[in-house]
């Protein structure tokens, strides 16, 4: 685990670079844009230095490694407050709307692919494939709005976007839930087809248990591992991708953070928000290394 964790620091200053690097070279200026064309070119240029913008390239990526090594992540350009203080009011958010899609991708997924693994090629089978190919085809993009349009204007029964009510969170958790349920369909009935016909399989029905003891106490927990690493990436992934999502249904999370922020060129809040996300790629990846012990004791790493 340490040597991993000490893996993590070239990701995490390639990920820093990379992002200060691509946001600097984005068309406009947040001088620009904080102070509209009518301004003289003298408040420009003492703005450009107030926020340091006029310094080269190389001091402003300097400047900003020594505050992230003090735990400063700068100030908003735009609102001149604190980003630790926005990160703090968004991620709970982010968070909470990615565990409860997350909850409900393996609702759904985890038992149609064991159905589909257990009535291979039958109906079973044939319909369960059929509903993950089909999620799998809707984007985040497309089916948000679809769900607003059926659920919130024709019948009404959720609100159209917003956090105002305990409710809001079930039209994008589903948008984001639905896709991570086709691929967790697909791989577990991969995985479990492949488990069934082991000899340790064979050998637990023959010394007589129960059908049901067989499948979930050793052959799902046997078929789990790559189950596990798709789940651990595409937490990763709802994370990232409700970027799309919470701007759709209006969520006041990290990924609406992220799009406001480059929307008025705010350049540290959108570095913050990039390497929060990065990180809790790292982290995830992490915490799915050490859930591989616990699922298969033969799994250890040097």
């Amino acid at each position: 685990m340490l040597k991993r964790l000490l893996a993590v620091v070239p990701v995490v200053f390639g990920v820093l670079l990379l992002t200060f690097l691509l946001v600097h070279l984005v068309p406009g200026d947040p001088v620009e844009v904080m102070l509209g064309e009518s301004a003289t070119t003298a408040d420009r240029s003492q703005l450009r230095a107030d926020l340091g913008l006029d310094q080269p390239i190389v001091a402003q990526f300097a400047t900003y490694l020594n505050k992230l090594a003090h735990g400063d992540f700068g100030h908003s350009i735009h609102s001149k407050t604190a980003i630790s203080k926005l990160l703090a009011e968004r991620l709970p958010a982010t968070f909470k709307l990615a565990l409860v899609a997350l909850l409900i991708a393996l609702c759904i997924g985890l038992p149609l692919g064991i159905a589909a693994a257990l009535k291979a090629n039958r109906w079973p089978d044939s319909l369960a494939t059929l509903l993950s190919l089909t999620l799998s085809a809707m984007p985040h993009f497309w089916l948000g709005p679809l769900f607003m349009l059926v659920f919130a204007l024709w019948l009404g029964w959720l609100p159209v976007s917003g956090m105002e009510s305990p409710t809001s969170i079930i039209l994008p958790a589903l948008t984001l839930g639905f896709g991570l349920a086709a691929i967790l369909t697909r791989m577990t009935r991969a995985s479990l087809l492949e488990v069934l016909h082991e000899d340790f399989v064979r050998t637990a029905r023959a010394k007589g248990l129960p059908e049901r003891t067989v499948i979930l106490r050793h052959a799902l927990r046997a078929a789990l591992l790559p189950v596990v690493t798709v789940v651990g990436l595409q937490l990763g992934s709802l994370l990232a991708g409700a970027v799309i999502t919470e701007t759709v249904f209006g969520w006041e999370g990290v990924g609406r953070l992220l799009v406001e922020s480059i929307e008025k060129r705010d350049y540290p809040v959108t570095q913050a928000c990039v390497l929060v996300i990065a990180l809790s790629y790292v982290f995830v990846n992490l915490l799915t290394d050490m859930a591989y012990s616990r699922l298969d004791p033969r799994v250890r790493y040097s």
